[in-house]
């Protein structure tokens, strides 16, 4: 709304860069007022009342009255002025950071801040995520298949199927919930392998086996306060830039030349999947024959642990993904349900390249956004990063469908209790692959909680003598100032929790099968 100041009184903050906050607004002879503007209006709105010296003007102040509201803008054309306003600011602001680029990485930078000036403009324009719950449908028949049905038979696979496939591996995740500062893709997760080890020894092993070779961005935060870029320039601070998520990818693979050059190179087909899913290997399934089909991802059964996860539906008759940021408030609880949503998104996602080329030269890849609100670490400022996820083009390909997967397709690491289950003997390595080891005696992995003071890779770390066996867990839960010694056994329900002040040590060789420990108890070297 408006905000009236006198003409005297001092004016609000205004923001150091013109976008966004307050405008001065005087009228002829009467006072100065104060317009609180959205924070993408940047111009001033004029206001005018002319002055009345006498009750005979009145019939003339009533013309001029009709006169200015002819002339005034209405809140739509105000709005829409204030957006382009801050488009065009945006755009000045974006050349301003890719003057100051080497002249090596010029290119690069102009084809990134090209797509981030398109997302940013979606999001101005209010081209988001947004969902009118009343529109979504069942799935149609046949939009998700069952993996038995379709799975490619080992005898079946070629050399040539092979040599025509690319696996590109999402390395964006930085593991910051789990203390990590650098790609979480060197962390070690088995037998002193990385998750970059697992993935580079998978193909190596496929390569191998069937004498194929599979060859194996940056986006500046928006200040909340007045929409400009916190970046300056090229070689800011990396608390002024953010990874643009991974529906970016498609942009990386077209600007890198990669695209074409192995489109050049007779590859078709690109499976892209995050590298902390241990499960994603590939696993090669096709459509029925003689179906076009550029688009496959796979999905799996939600349990309550993954309510959260992305779910396929069927919204303006075509299939899309939906994700959590995406429901409305009121939804949420539904959003969560197993029985309406039973599936979820794993990541796990086959493409046809050709179609990929040929959606990023028509500029015709459409993503929701998804707005995340964050806090920079180093100044304390408010930004907002705009990403989207790569699953949400799906609407965009032809013939897209969902693949139903068994849970042993999607094993990520997220938090230090998934890192305490691959790096356990639950899990045997073959060929680059996790496989559960045989000698568990249940199909289903133990549901474990770790503390606070797991919660960083380095403390886990510290914790852990070596990983207790926990081929016969069911439930672990951790909590305190607790640390286990080597050769370690647990068995069935364990409960540790050590209070504020004390401290729990689990000594060598111990045995704890359906226990609870609770106090101090500390194992002193002499």
């Amino acid at each position: 709304g408006f905000k009236l100041a006198s003409k005297t009184s001092p004016a609000p903050h205004c923001c150091e860069k013109n976008v966004g906050g307050c405008g001065p607004v005087r009228g002829r002879g009467l006072a100065t007022a104060w317009v609180q503007t959205p924070p993408y209006a940047s111009h001033l709105l004029r206001l005018s009342s002319p002055s009345i010296t006498s009750m005979s003007d009145t019939s003339q102040l009533e013309e001029n009255n009709a006169e200015q509201k002819s002339k005034m803008w209405n809140v739509d054309d105000f709005q829409a002025q204030a957006k382009r306003d801050t488009e065009i600011a945006m755009q000045h602001d974006l050349k301003a950071i890719i003057d100051t680029a080497p002249a090596d990485q010029k290119n690069m930078m102009q084809k990134e801040m090209k797509g981030f000036s398109k997302l940013f403009s979606r999001y101005i324009e209010n081209k988001g995520s947004a969902i009118n719950w009343n529109k979504i449908q069942p799935l149609p028949t046949g939009a998700i298949r069952n993996y038995q049905d379709i799975k490619v038979q080992e005898s079946s696979i070629s050399r040539d199927i092979l040599d025509k496939l690319v696996v590109l591996k999402l390395n964006g995740g930085l593991g910051t919930s789990m203390g990590c500062t650098g790609p979480k893709s060197i962390i070690t997760v088995h037998t002193n392998a990385t998750f970059l080890d697992l993935t580079i020894q998978q193909i190596e092993y496929l390569n191998d086996k069937y004498n194929a070779s599979v060859p194996l961005s940056r986006y500046p935060r928006i200040n909340s306060n007045n929409l400009h870029p916190v970046a300056n320039k090229y070689d800011d601070h990396h608390d002024c830039w953010y990874p643009p998520g991974h529906g970016d990818t498609y942009a990386a693979f077209s600007n890198s030349g990669l695209l074409e050059k192995f489109l050049k190179e007779g590859k078709r087909y690109v499976f892209i999947s995050n590298i902390d899913n241990l499960g994603a290997v590939v696993d090669l399934t096709n459509p029925p024959d003689g179906e076009r089909c550029d688009f496959v991802m796979e999905v799996t059964d939600k349990t309550r642990s993954d309510v959260k996860g992305g779910t396929l539906i069927s919204y303006e008759d075509k299939l899309r993904l939906l994700e959590i940021a995406q429901v409305p408030k009121d939804h949420v609880d539904e959003f969560k349900s197993i029985k309406k949503f039973q599936i979820f998104n794993t990541n796990n996602i086959w493409i046809d390249m050709k179609a990929i080329h040929e959606l990023c030269e028509n500029e015709a890849l459409d993503m929701e956004i998804i707005v995340n609100n964050k806090i920079t670490e180093d100044t304390g400022i408010p930004v907002i990063q705009l990403e989207t996820a790569i699953g949400a083009a799906i609407k965009c390909f032809n013939g897209a469908h969902g693949i139903n997967v068994p849970r042993c397709r999607f094993l990520p690491v997220k938090k230090t209790s998934d890192l305490l289950l691959v790096m356990s003997n639950l899990y045997t390595l073959k060929c680059g692959t996790l496989e559960m080891n045989p000698a568990r005696s249940f199909p289903t992995v133990p549901l474990i909680k770790l503390g606070d003071d797991f919660k960083k890779v380095r403390d886990f770390a510290r914790r852990f003598q070596n990983i207790p066996d926990i081929l016969e867990l069911h439930h672990l839960t951790v909590s305190g100032d607790v640390t286990f010694g080597k050769n370690v056994t647990l068995k069935g329900t364990v409960i540790i929790i050590a209070n504020f002040g004390e401290r729990i040590d689990i000594p060598s060789g111990a045995v704890l099968e359906n226990k609870i420990v609770t106090g101090n108890l500390r194992i002193m070297e002499h």
